[in-house]
């Protein structure tokens, strides 16, 4: 009974693998793919009609299958514009190319015709699978002209992806989805969102798509977008509601920007910080100063050894025109990122783990400055909320 009801069982998991989860997309979306797929098959049919013969093919069959990866999928690096015009139409030339010069069977001359097919948009970098279909209409109706390559099936494609690039814009589709470096991507959107970059790096996603060895239906700055994005959703899930107010360091230490460096230095010294955020007399941030901007200002001093080049930069100059600094805002870093203090808590994780940040002034109305956001508040936020 036991061995039945494995096998019932291993049976039913098999069953299962074949049938495919749905796709995760709404009404609307594929009401705009069906739509875009009649509308690209009768721009490219009709034009095609009108201006070929009479007696030659209008329209080829694989062209249904490039409108639904067109329409449906105009991210797919198997989609792109060279993909479909590149992949339909050398895959004709090979088909015709092997009805004139293989003899044989049939089914071995259709075989080795997609075989060739597929070789060929590989290297050219036109992989496109209704390529293979249009090797194999080529041999199917046994064609030996080799304008058919150009017409209808070049036409076709050409006239599909100017469809397309009409179309997916308008429906809020970008196409051609031009192929950039994941880091290119993340930094376009993070300029304007100020939204970090993720923790792996372009040479960490290469490592793994060189490991994985297989064709990505996936363009990869849109990969890198997503596994960023599923990131920050764990990073949301795991500290629910948490702002940044909810755990920052207050009140704050702060200098202005002419605070003389001796006494910022004694403050760093004195509460055992690294930072110390400049403001103006209403508060509003106007730079930070950390112990590395004191120890680059140091290295000028022209003493032997660290802790003399830091001494003669804190001891103050008598002259009245001296020639190193002597405040602040002459060594701080003017170039500050801040955060809002009713911004989520997770938003910011990033900052801290990919990009060195150790520090974030926390900024409420007006700009003005009411915290400050440290590694040890993150670490302990995570180590309470965390999950």
């Amino acid at each position: 009974m036991s061995a039945v009801h494995t096998f019932i069982t291993r049976l039913r998991v098999w069953g299962q693998a074949l049938w495919p989860v749905p796709q995760p997309v709404n009404a609307r979306e594929r009401a705009r793919v069906a739509l875009g797929a009649v509308l690209g098959l009768l721009l490219a049919g009709g034009l095609s009609q009108a201006v070929m013969p009479l007696g030659v093919p209008w329209l080829v069959a694989p062209l249904g299958a490039s409108a639904v990866l067109v329409f449906g999928v105009p991210a797919s690096p198997l989609a792109q514009p060279w993909a479909v015009v590149g992949g339909n139409s050398v895959s004709a030339l090979v088909g015709l190319a092997c009805m004139h010069a293989l003899p044989g069977p049939a089914p071995v001359v259709a075989a080795v015709a997609v075989a060739l097919a597929i070789s060929a948009m590989f290297g050219l970098r036109c992989l496109h699978p209704p390529g293979g279909a249009a090797a194999l209409l080529m041999v199917l109706t046994g064609a030996h002209d080799w304008h058919l390559a150009l017409a209808p099936v070049a036409l076709n494609s050409v006239l599909l992806v100017a469809a397309g690039m009409v179309y997916n814009p308008l429906t809020g589709r970008r196409y051609p989805h031009g192929q950039q470096p994941a880091s290119a991507a993340v930094s376009a959107a993070s300029a304007g969102a100020q939204v970090a970059p993720p923790r792996f790096s372009d040479a960490d996603l290469d490592a793994v798509l060189a490991r994985y060895n297989q064709v990505l239906d996936v363009p990869r700055d849109d990969l890198a977008r997503l596994l960023h994005e599923a990131e920050m959703v764990s990073y949301r899930r795991r500290m629910g509601s948490l702002r940044c107010q909810d755990v920052m360091s207050q009140p704050v230490i702060t200098v202005e920007f002419g605070t003389p460096l001796a006494e910022a230095w004694g403050l760093l010294q004195q509460h055992r910080i690294k930072a110390l955020p400049v403001v103006d007399r209403v508060q509003r941030i106007v730079g930070i100063v950390t112990r590395a901007d004191f120890l680059r200002a140091a290295e000028s001093a022209r003493h032997e050894g660290l802790g003399q080049r830091l001494q003669q930069l804190l001891k103050p100059d008598p002259a009245s025109h001296s020639s190193k600094p002597e405040v602040v805002g002459q060594i701080m870093t003017r170039q500050v990122r801040v955060a809002s203090a009713e911004r989520a808590l997770a938003e910011l994780v990033p900052l801290f783990s990919a990009t060195g940040h150790h520090h974030i002034p926390i900024v409420g109305e007006q700009a003005r400055l009411v915290g400050i956001l440290t590694q040890s508040d993150l670490v302990k936020a995570l180590g309470t909320h965390g999950s």
